[in-house]
């Protein structure tokens, strides 16, 4: 691979959103050329990188064409077209994660059956082929009440998920391949951000534990390090690691995991990309996620994943009931607080709890870095 730092070397990514406008942020650090291939011609990418391509990373040849002429090509959205990266592999090209890993993990079906098929610790599953299917399932009695029924490919930030309780939510239920998985007793959720780079290098980042939005089923607060034991920090590294090992995975892995009420552990899902349960990696730990995923693709030493001050992410999430030109309200006054760091992602749009920001704060005591945030929550309101 020739010199990807100050050269004409050419990184292609796949998708320009907010992931990989941080993404192209870390890689201008070091002089990286980045190309971005995404459907909105106004991408939080836009500004960041070197060139946007407007096309769908979807779209068999508009991934192909965008790959002929890239050193290496990575993603920061699963949901790419497959066929295309195979093809570019097949010619040469390096594709990392490969296609081999992307394809298990863009199917959560199959992603679940890697797990049972190598003994990575998960909630019971079944698969099925239509909604129809789990009704029938249901009758017979092999499926019970609680599940949590999940669209097999495209389901994100909550979408694509059905939470069933009892009879009166069937109507919640989606049309589509899918899995459902008993519903786990959680007591917490907790993340890993693992990466590997070519040679064969792996590390964690220590574990962080999420606290979710309510109604919209996505990570409002992250706290890091994580209020876990030892035992428990250990055993989500040690899954993680077979993870990425058992794929023969390059690149950042995001690992999410459940602890339910009887201490024990399990994988929940992963993510083949930076991910938003390790943002906050940007200023409270030594090296970034950006910077590791960069780090493990162009085959680079791994940097440290110390934690250099306890830190807490809040997702700077558009007001329920708000849609147009987006007004971020209170970000003067959320500007006075000690230790906070804002990432405003630059969508126009804002939309109910669309991902509009992030903000970081750190502090030497994770207790006072909560409040920090819980005041950010309640004074910065994004509105149209």
């Amino acid at each position: 691979m020739k010199q990807a730092i100050s050269s004409d070397f050419k990184l292609g990514i796949l998708g320009g959103g907010q992931l990989g406008k941080m993404l192209t942020l870390a890689a201008s650090n070091w002089d990286v050329n980045t190309y971005v291939l995404d459907p909105n011609p106004d991408c939080p990418s836009k500004t960041t990188a070197t060139d946007l391509t407007v096309g769908s990373f979807n779209d068999y040849d508009a991934v192909y064409a965008f790959g002929k002429d890239k050193d290496v090509i990575t993603v920061e959205i699963e949901s790419v077209n497959i066929e295309a990266l195979r093809k570019l592999e097949e010619e040469g090209k390096q594709v990392f994660p490969d296609t081999k890993a992307l394809s298990i993990i863009q199917d959560k079906g199959l992603q679940k059956q890697f797990y049972s098929d190598n003994g990575i610790a998960t909630s019971d599953f079944e698969l099925f082929e239509t909604t129809a299917d789990i009704r029938t399932a249901i009758e017979n009695g092999t499926v019970t009440y609680p599940f949590v029924q999940k669209l097999r490919t495209g389901g994100y930030d909550g979408k694509g998920v059905a939470v069933i309780k009892s009879e009166t939510d069937l109507n919640l239920l989606l049309e589509g391949k899918s899995v459902v998985e008993q519903m786990v007793n959680i007591n917490k959720e907790i993340a890993v951000i693992v990466a590997r780079n070519t040679k064969g290098e792996v590390k964690c980042f220590p574990a962080v534990e999420m606290e979710f939005n309510p109604k919209a089923n996505l990570v409002e607060f992250l706290f890091s390090p994580a209020a876990i034991s030892e035992a428990h920090e250990n055993e989500a590294e040690q899954l993680s690691r077979s993870i990425v090992e058992h794929l023969d995975f390059v690149g950042l892995l995001a690992v999410e995991l459940f602890i339910d009420n009887d201490g024990k552990m399990f994988v929940n899902e992963v993510a083949p990309r930076p991910h938003n349960s390790g943002h906050q990696t940007i200023e409270g730990n030594v090296t970034s996620q950006y910077q590791q995923h960069l780090r493990s693709i162009l085959g680079f030493p791994l940097g440290s994943t110390a934690i250099t001050l306890p830190s807490v992410m809040i997702n700077i999430l558009g007001e329920e009931g708000y849609e147009g030109n987006v007004v971020y309200d209170g970000m003067e006054k959320c500007m006075t607080v000690e230790g906070a760091k804002f990432h405003i992602y630059g969508k126009k749009i804002t939309k109910s709890f669309r991902k509009m920001g992030h903000a970081t704060v750190i502090d030497k005591d994770l207790e006072s870095a909560k409040k920090k945030a819980n005041y950010i929550k309640e004074h910065l309101k994004v509105i149209a």
